[in-house]
């Protein structure tokens, strides 16, 4: 009779229980719930911004210059067709910048020019940025192709050891954003020595 009793009891907790859950919602689960929704609509924006830029990149393939020949080659036109393809692949007018012949090295079957681009974003405050990227070019001249044979070209961002070519990759300009931000942050991790007027 004891057993009964209790098995009889138990179902009419159970049933309180359940009645009681039916009525009163469960603000912990609720929270679960509302958490789980924010991850699922974070995530369901995260893949929907890639297929964007996917779709972005199939339509606008790496946008490049026609690099010119060995027999075209001086160092003038060099920095001309830099300059030509930095206004090409960075779009936004806030950028500014300037190409610079540094040196040419002279090797066994080939000359390397190299170019340095610094590029800048000025303001009405601060007409020279103090702050500021740069990217490395190179021109190979071989001395053994016909004049014919485009030169090679590759570049590289300053402090970075990947070597690029604009034909494969196109410059990007978060990549400069990137490189200001991190020097910003450094400038601002030392106020004392970057502060002085």
């Amino acid at each position: 009779m004891g057993e009964t009793q209790n098995s009889t009891s138990q179902k009419a907790m159970d049933e309180d229980n359940k009645a009681t859950s039916q009525t009163m919602p469960n603000t912990q689960d609720k929270n679960y719930e509302d958490e789980l929704t924010q991850v699922a609509l974070a995530l369901v924006q995260d893949v929907i911004n890639y297929a964007v830029k996917i779709v972005e990149e199939e339509r606008n393939p790496v946008k490049n210059i026609k690099w010119m020949t060995h027999g075209e080659f001086t160092v003038e036109k060099g920095r001309k067709q830099i300059d030509e393809y930095f206004s090409k692949c960075v779009s936004k007018t806030c950028w500014r910048h300037h190409v610079e012949f540094i040196e040419r090295k002279d090797l066994i079957h080939s000359f390397l020019y190299i170019y340095y681009v610094h590029q800048s974003i000025p303001t009405a405050q601060l007409p020279v940025s103090r702050i500021s990227a740069g990217t490395y070019f190179t021109m190979k001249v071989s001395k053994t192709k016909p004049p014919d044979a485009p030169i090679v070209v590759s570049y590289v961002g300053e402090h970075q050891a990947l070597v690029h070519r604009p034909e494969m990759v196109c410059f990007r300009e978060n990549w400069l954003k990137n490189f200001t931000d991190a020097k910003y942050s450094f400038m601002e991790s030392f106020p004392f020595l970057f502060n002085r007027v």
